[in-house]
């Protein structure tokens, strides 16, 4: 006979409470002894209930979001495993006893052994988990059966982005991290690179200390900035634009628009040059598809700007450049910058760009290697512009000389295109007045 049998939360360790994050079944499923019915997480860890015996699902008593504790209802089960054990037990009574086989009454000489066959030589593969760093691995935040379906597939679950509930990597997550590994060629970072983990080090033996946890933007930035660096195979052209005369002309219209609040930067005049190049080089406007066979041609302009804030490095984009003034765009970019300084982005602010810059000239420095910020494929780094001796044919002139560094993904871009880009660039921010053409 069925009986009805309450599932309780058995014995958890320490935890008072923990939070059910995973409710893994329902009414009328059939489950086993030690299958699991829910997960569970703590401050520390996550964890899966099993279930204490087999049967029927009739009642389920918890959701996602409840707290319980050691002895909390779980679920109510219609078990037949008393039934069972019983007919079990029973078979094995009315079984009749096997009569014993009879003895031969003649000797027979013993078949000769057969001879043993040859040993296969069986080749000894790398283990699927021998790349994953067991430290990080064990701190991620994925349920058991997450964590064993990784193990499976040799997936470090430190390298898996969660989409479930508190940025939780569920089953899908790993699917897809492993499909962008299969689909890029197995570049997904130090691990699929054969490259040994970081160690981990013990900093306080050789002084004071001071650990600082990372921002939430820097974590998925540096994430972010890491599957690009080693997926996308990066060129950056250097070069350097004269903007004399645009500089002098920015001075001026600075006084010209100063009572209507205007601020004209030399990043306006950039982003209006980007947007006339990808006009000219169309492949620079473009991305790869998923697959990696296709590139998607985009017949809009939209400009991403790197900005520094307090949290980390953040990109609005500036839609449809190429149909606004440079005061259009000054006013939004300094909209766009104060927004970004008060985390008053959204996430839709941060999406859709063709191409994007990081303007370090505010700071210094004579040239650097930016990141293609993808799925876009060049991205244009701006540096300190500083006079310069520059020869016009018959004598050195002092020239205002900008550095620019163009970064592209050499999978769409030659050389040859990456250089006429940046030298399209120059021509451009050499005379202001080609921006209006």
């Amino acid at each position: 006979m069925s009986e009805m049998v309450q599932v309780k939360v058995p014995d958890i360790g320490d935890f008072d409470e923990v939070e059910i994050i995973e409710v893994l079944v329902a009414v009328g499923d059939q489950v086993a002894e030690e299958d699991s019915l829910i997960t569970v997480e703590s401050d520390k860890a996550t964890m899966e209930i099993p279930s204490s015996h087999s049967g029927t699902v009739k009642e389920v008593k918890v959701n996602v979001g409840d707290k319980i504790a050691e002895g909390g209802l779980v679920v109510i089960l219609e078990s037949s495993g008393a039934a069972a054990a019983a007919s079990s037990e029973t078979a094995k009574e009315e079984a009749p006893a096997a009569e014993p086989a009879p003895t031969p009454a003649v000797e027979v000489a013993p078949k000769p052994a057969p001879a043993p066959s040859p040993v296969p030589q069986v080749e000894h593969k790398p283990s699927p988990t021998a790349n994953i760093n067991p430290v990080s691995f064990k701190n991620a935040h994925a349920s058991p059966a997450v964590r064993k379906f990784a193990r499976e597939l040799g997936v470090d679950l430190s390298k898996v982005s969660g989409t479930g509930r508190s940025s939780r990597i569920v089953k899908e997550d790993v699917q897809s991290f492993v499909k962008q590994v299969m689909t890029s060629g197995g570049s997904s970072g130090g691990a699929a690179l054969g490259v040994e983990p970081m160690p981990d080090i013990d900093f306080s033996q050789w002084g004071e200390v001071e650990t600082q946890p990372l921002s939430k933007i820097n974590k998925l930035t540096g994430k972010f900035l890491h599957r690009n660096w080693v997926t996308i195979p990066h060129v950056t052209q250097f070069d350097e634009a004269d903007i004399t005369s645009l500089e002098a002309f920015r001075k001026q219209s600075n006084k010209d628009y100063e009572k209507e609040g205007v601020k004209f930067t030399l990043l306006s005049f950039m982003m209006k040059a980007v947007a006339a190049g990808l006009k000219k080089y169309p492949r620079f406007n473009s991305s790869l598809d998923a697959s990696g066979e296709n590139l998607v041609m985009k017949n809009y302009f939209n400009i991403g700007i790197a900005v520094d804030t307090p949290d980390g490095l953040v990109v609005p984009v500036v839609r449809d450049v190429d149909k606004k003034s440079i005061v259009d765009i000054s006013i939004e970019l300094r909209e766009i910058s104060i927004k970004a300084r008060e985390k008053k982005l959204k996430p839709s602010d941060m999406q859709g760009g063709c191409m994007s810059i990081s303007s370090l000239g505010g700071i210094g420095g004579t040239s650097f290697t930016p990141i293609v910020n993808a799925p876009e494929v060049a991205i244009l780094g701006v540096s300190k512009a500083d006079m310069k001796p520059v020869w016009n044919g018959s004598e050195f002139e002092p020239k205002l000389m900008c550095p620019l560094s163009l970064s592209y993904d050499h999978r769409v871009i030659d050389g040859a295109d990456g250089a006429r880009f940046a030298a399209y660039m120059c021509h451009l921010l050499a005379d202001a007045r080609r921006l209006l053409l």
